[in-house]
């Protein structure tokens, strides 16, 4: 009897169909994950010493990568800025340029970037080894929620620790883009800070903090989701760990502009 031929538009239509249907439960898994840890937040036991452990891994220990960071960003942002406005003799306009791009879209999307990468990333390895391991269901042996223990710790930590690490990378940014201006191209030094000063205002800073509390906050959640529901041991943790860098770098571009909708 012949096998039946296979249809490629049929397949690549289940398999799309597969994507959304797991995409659709994981936001509701998500969510519902989310509702729980802000119920848990709120209940004591107040497990303060988890909770600084958490703000000082999260936040103190990706001060250096974040600086880094935003002092290289502002100095290419620099760069490039006056190249451009070189052409209209308006290199005036480097420093406002550079201080609303780091403050309101920059900092915010980089911080959390670097924030996934190194916090998040850990986050989800060790709760996707604690669960694989079996030592989540030993603490709910032990009485103990592992939500509350677990997760409302490292999510708080996210939530809080992303705006502060957003405004040392502004610090660093404008920082990086003054060097570049004023000492490699020859700008003014009270033209960079006095143009800086009359269009950089507080709103703007303010936006790109209220976008890294939200990015915070979401890859936490999503490190936290990935890593307490691993199974399958090693391959397992690795395959949660990657899923939730890829889903944590898209939402926060996704979230970026819807954000910046809402703001506006």
């Amino acid at each position: 009897m012949p096998r039946p031929t296979e249809n490629p538009a049929g397949q690549a239509v289940e398999g799309l169909g597969r994507s959304v249907y797991a995409a659709v439960n994981d936001l509701g898994a998500l969510t519902s994950l989310g509702l729980s840890v802000a119920r848990w937040s709120l209940r004591p036991p107040y497990r303060v010493a988890n909770l600084f452990s958490q703000l000082d891994f999260v936040g103190v220990g990706s001060i250096f990568i974040v600086c880094l960071t935003g002092v290289f960003t502002g100095m290419v942002f620099a760069q490039q800025s006056a190249r451009a406005f070189e052409l209209f003799d308006a290199e005036s306009l480097v420093g406002p340029t550079v201080a609303l791009s780091i403050t309101r879209e920059l900092s915010p999307v980089f911080t959390a970037l670097v924030v996934t990468m190194r916090a998040g990333s850990a986050m989800c390895t060790e709760l996707g080894t604690m669960r694989v391991t079996e030592q989540v269901d030993a603490l709910e042996t032990m009485a103990v929620n592992p939500v509350q223990y677990l997760l409302v710790p490292r999510v708080i930590a996210g939530l809080v620790m992303v705006p502060v690490l957003v405004m040392l990378f502004d610090a660093a940014g404008i920082a990086g883009s003054y060097f570049v201006a004023v000492t490699v191209k020859g700008i003014s030094a009270g033209t960079f800070l006095a143009r800086t000063h009359q269009w950089l205002d507080p709103e703007d800073v303010a936006e790109g903090l209220i976008k890294g509390a939200v990015f915070g906050l979401t890859v936490a959640l999503i490190a936290c989701y990935k890593g307490f529901h691993a199974k399958g041991g090693a391959k397992g943790v690795g395959q949660a760990t990657t899923e939730a860098m890829v889903s944590s770098a898209v939402s926060i571009f996704i979230l970026d502009y819807f954000v910046g909708v809402v703001l506006h």
